[in-house]
């Protein structure tokens, strides 16, 4: 008992250190815990031995990780992104897979159904890591972003039939024609009556227990459905985690999606987070020190493979050289479902103890390897998108057709909603504005009244010039990506030292920041729509409207230094 209580203590504490460590670096908090179970367990200082409680734990955290991919799972989406899912995605998947199961094949000597095994791991990336660093770099959106994650998407969804062809590929008997037969058949089955049914019932059961208005029986309610459905997949021979996708499929489809992701969150990180140890301890790393140089040619084909088979596939699909980098770098790493894979493949004796070092090992370092060469690939693809010239001339010619004849105008680099808004009461005033927008459709719209619109991004020297900065009024940046805007005011701060330079923020912590890079103010979309909801609030609760408003300009004369004044002075008491 105190025992069991010692160990939990230890590992409690080192994942409170570690993560910490991971978030000040901003690292994933995956690689965390992986480097825990690495430390700790029995191929490191032994603290950690194996006990098949935590195993059985453990391997919850991919049946709620699971439940989480159903949750996202919509056919609406899918079909929008149709082309990017099942055509860039199964391309780069079978094409990893493939060129990695004839390398273990013919290469490592290994038969072809470890290659198969170990092809489809390789064929993963992570969902973690990569999604978390696009949304931090507000690249979700991007072309490359797009992409990624439509791979993404399409590796999620491949890894159902992983589970049913892995026991198959393991059939002691050698029928694998007959085991994949019997398992599409038990899973067809299975999964026919759990939607049919489950659709009619999920709804209702959420619909009765959301009249009781009880967030604990809520959230028993969901782990119920998780557990039910997990156990009844496992029941008829199939893997926990199929039920759960299930499970998470048939709650997408219903109002209560939402508040049941909030509600499982920490349930499926804890648990995820202890299964990425237990497989960080099953990691040997007197092996892996003893064969450093099969783990490097290992960590090099599996990065510089999986790269260059993206690479391949975003050229064939006519993208730039920037978006194609970015793509690759985003994609070339293993992930999350590849480490449930190769583990799967290695308890089922699919590959040697060997092949399953080599290959964890290289897949962890891809890992933490992601966050650096994502980063280096965002630097050197802006550089070569720089350097095209087929690229730059036709955006700088675009941008100087516009700004012909301009003199004394707005620069509005992103012409999203804020942006048109800010061009209408430009308009409104007779003050002329071109506007810049990489984004096509904005640019196909008829041109706005009073001013312009051209493709163009506004952090290139030449697109900046182009636009007349020289000779312009003022300049507005209303991205709502906090690191473009900064490279933008810097940009623009170097070429025009007086220029006026408003940006707009999400909210108050980017605008330190932004000022230093050169912005003359900065609006924090947070501020303002606080200031408007507390105004309402306090008019809906008695309070006149006059001293409701008072209270706004308080607080922006305070904020806002170049309407300092007018704040002021519209506070003092009218004679």
């Amino acid at each position: 008992m105190h025992q069991g209580l010692l160990v939990i203590l230890l590992l409690l504490s080192g994942a409170v250190a570690a993560v910490a460590v991971t978030r000040r670096l901003h690292l994933p908090a995956i690689l965390a815990y992986l480097a825990i179970g690495i430390a700790l367990g029995p191929y490191g200082a032994g603290i950690l031995a194996e006990n098949h409680d935590v195993q059985n734990l453990a391997e919850f955290g991919v049946v709620f990780l699971m439940f989480s991919i159903g949750l996202e799972f919509s056919l609406p989406r899918l079909k929008a992104m149709r082309s990017l899912v099942f055509g860039f995605g199964g391309a780069q998947l079978f094409l990893t897979a493939g060129a990695t199961a004839l390398a273990t094949w013919f290469g490592y000597g290994q038969g072809w159904r470890a290659g198969v095994a170990v092809g489809l791991a390789v064929a993963m990336s992570s969902t973690a890591i990569v999604a978390r660093m696009l949304s931090e770099r507000f690249e979700l959106h991007s072309r490359s972003g797009r992409q990624t994650m439509g791979v993404l998407l399409f590796q999620d969804l491949a890894v159902v039939p992983c589970l049913i062809l892995f026991p198959a590929l393991a059939d002691p008997a050698g029928r694998l024609v007959y085991a994949l037969g019997v398992g599409a058949v038990q899973a067809a089955l299975v999964l026919t009556v759990l939607i049919v049914a489950g659709q009619w019932a999920t709804k209702r059961v959420f619909d009765t227990v959301s009249r009781h208005r009880s967030e604990e029986l809520f959230v028993l309610t969901t782990l119920w459905i998780v557990v039910g459905l997990a156990f009844a997949t496992h029941a008829a021979g199939l893997p926990l985690a199929l039920g759960a996708f299930v499970g998470g499929m048939l709650i997408s489809e219903t109002i209560y999606r939402h508040q049941v992701e909030a509600d499982i969150r920490p349930f499926r990180d804890i648990l995820l987070g202890l299964f990425f140890v237990t497989v960080g301890m099953m990691l040997d790393v007197g092996f892996v020190l003893a064969n450093v140089d099969r783990l490097l040619l290992a960590v090099l084909l599996l990065v510089g493979g999986k790269a260059a088979v993206v690479l391949l596939v975003s050229v064939l699909a006519r993208n730039s050289a920037d978006t194609a980098l970015r793509t690759a770098a985003q994609l070339a790493q293993a992930g999350e479902f590849g480490l449930v894979l190769i583990e799967l493949a290695f308890n089922l004796k699919l590959i040697a103890a060997d092949v399953f070092q080599v290959t964890l090992a290289a897949m962890l370092i891809s890992m933490f390897l992601a966050p650096f060469l994502i980063e280096r690939a965002a630097r050197l693809g802006g550089e070569m998108a720089k350097g095209d010239w087929a690229h730059k001339a036709k955006a700088i010619h675009d941008v100087a057709v516009g700004a012909f004849g301009l003199d004394h105008h707005v620069v509005i680099c992103g012409f999203g909603r804020t942006g048109r808004r800010i061009g209408e009461f430009l308009a409104a005033e007779g003050i002329p504005f071109l506007a810049l927008d990489v984004d096509p459709q904005q640019v196909r719209h008829a041109s706005p009244v009073g001013g312009r619109v051209a493709f163009g991004s506004g952090d290139r020297v030449e697109v900046l010039k182009a636009a007349g900065l020289m000779r312009a009024r003022a300049v507005v940046i209303a991205y709502p990506d906090a690191h473009s805007a900064e490279r933008i005011a810097r940009l623009v701060r170097s070429l025009h030292l007086a220029i006026p330079v408003i940006v707009r923020a999400s909210d108050e912590v980017q605008v330190g920041r932004l000022k230093e890079a050169g912005a003359t103010e900065v609006i924090p979309e947070v501020l303002e729509g606080s200031l408007m909801i507390a105004a309402e609030t306090l008019v809906q609760l008695g309070v006149p409207v006059e001293q409701a408003m008072a209270r706004v300009r308080s607080v922006r004369a305070e904020r806002y230094a170049s309407l300092r004044e007018y704040y002021r002075d519209s506070l003092k008491p009218r004679k």
